[in-house]
């Protein structure tokens, strides 16, 4: 009897190599199939774990097409292994759909613990970590003033991916929806050689940014409403 089939989510490191787990390296050793985010950005660090295997394309512009035949493909009893270029697959980065898929077709879905870069800026950010709401990245254009009017009255913590190119817009609208003196964090290259912490209002970060003008990956952590002032920005 041939043995089931499954999916495996597994979590790639945000940034420094050494993150990656014992757990995913073996999963990944064992896969039969290892769908990629971008095969490209994949590939290096298959060669970085000495993984010498074929990496299928999965990412936003195929996957709604791809479902069917990736299902098709664990149920005659595939190990396959999902990994995005950075972090978790599923979180802000393509795996729902197929998960989704896997779920209505009685295919066992399993995610392993990893990295992942919205948990690491909360837990730097100084702002209270028991109760936050994740809201991945803002939509660019339409519906973005909408979202943000309603995140208004928001008291829990809020955590938010953006651009390097939209984050003084991003700091300047939080300003405007949000009030000039909610408190905020910045956190840019988690993980990696030249990471950067940054704390203050969001006025404040909205003005260094402006005269500093950021590169690389981008979290951003902002206070409920009802939060208290912080200090001064800090590096």
């Amino acid at each position: 009897m041939n043995k089931p089939g499954k999916l495996v989510l597994v979590p790639t490191p945000i940034g420094n190599l050494a993150d990656i787990t014992y757990r995913a390296v073996t999963v990944l050793k064992e896969a039969d199939i290892i769908l990629a985010e971008d095969t490209r950005v994949s590939s290096k660090l298959m060669h970085h774990l000495g993984i010498e295997k074929k990496l299928w394309s999965h990412h936003k512009f195929n996957e709604h097409k791809a479902v069917r035949s990736l299902v098709e493909k664990i149920l005659e009893g595939n190990l396959m292994a999902l990994i995005s270029d950075a972090g978790t697959p599923a979180i802000s980065d393509p795996g729902f759909l197929l998960v989704r898929g896997c779920i209505e077709n009685g295919v066992e879905v399993e995610c392993l613990p990893g990295p992942t870069a919205l948990i690491p800026a909360l837990a730097v950010s100084g702002l209270p970590t028991d109760k936050f709401v994740f809201e991945g990245f803002l939509p660019q254009k339409k519906g973005r003033q909408k979202r943000l009017l309603n995140l208004a009255g928001e008291t829990r913590t809020m955590v938010f991916y953006e651009s390097p190119f939209r984050l003084a817009k991003a700091l300047g609208q939080f300003a405007e929806f949000f009030g000039s003196e909610r408190p905020c964090c910045v956190c840019r290259e988690l993980s990696k050689m030249f990471e950067e912490v940054k704390r203050g209002t969001v006025a404040e970060l909205y003005h260094y940014y402006m005269q500093h003008p950021p590169k690389g990956e981008i979290v951003i952590v902002v206070g409920g409403a009802g939060s208290g002032e912080p200090d001064e920005v800090q590096d």
